[in-house]
């Protein structure tokens, strides 16, 4: 299918993507537009959106710190470094978000049992109680930013973004270059 029937698909090495034009609003993407173009607009409107829903809470974390959380609550006792990997994010950025969490109660530093050397993050009950009050009070936000795909697209929806995230993050392992997610 090519873009003028309708496809959405990148922009062909034949194409010159410096050539297409951004709308104006985002209410004015064409379904011919790149595919890049509509999933890095969408990305960035899905973490706009993202912080909206944690501002609105008034708690005293960013969508990063609940990135932390979340995967502290996966996962307690890991090192900062394996905070980072699962958390796409640079360990100097992990750094800094782990040190407000810290300051705010969110999370404690431990040595390792085995290693002295080795620290280990983990999660407290203050911060469990942030990452469930967040899920509680945004889960209506998240169904509204949703509610448009038809019941009978989601399970190809799901499927697309599911393979989407696997190659995407595959790609970035082969590039050697630091995972980044502006969810966390």
């Amino acid at each position: 299918m090519s873009q003028g029937e309708g496809s959405l698909k990148a922009v062909s090495p034949d194409e010159d993507p410096a050539n297409w034009r951004w709308p104006e609003s985002a209410e004015d993407f064409d379904a011919d537009a790149p595919l890049q173009a509509l999933l890095v607009s969408a990305a960035k409107l899905l973490g706009v959106y993202a912080e909206q829903t944690v501002h609105a809470t008034g708690l005293n974390v960013s969508l990063a710190g609940l990135g932390v959380l979340r995967v502290l609550m996966a996962g307690d006792g890991l090192k900062s470094t394996e905070v980072a990997e699962r958390a796409w994010s640079s360990p100097g950025t992990l750094t800094a978000v782990v040190n407000t969490l810290v300051r705010n109660g969110f999370v404690e530093r431990k040595p390792d049992d085995s290693d002295r050397r080795v620290v280990r993050l983990y999660i407290t009950d203050s911060g469990r109680a942030v990452v469930t009050c967040y899920i509680a009070q945004a889960a209506p936000k998240w169904r509204k930013a949703f509610d448009f795909v038809d019941p009978g697209d989601e399970t190809a929806v799901r499927r697309f973004f599911v393979q989407l995230i696997g190659h995407l993050g595959q790609l970035t392992r082969e590039a050697g270059s630091p995972r980044r997610n502006p969810g966390t």
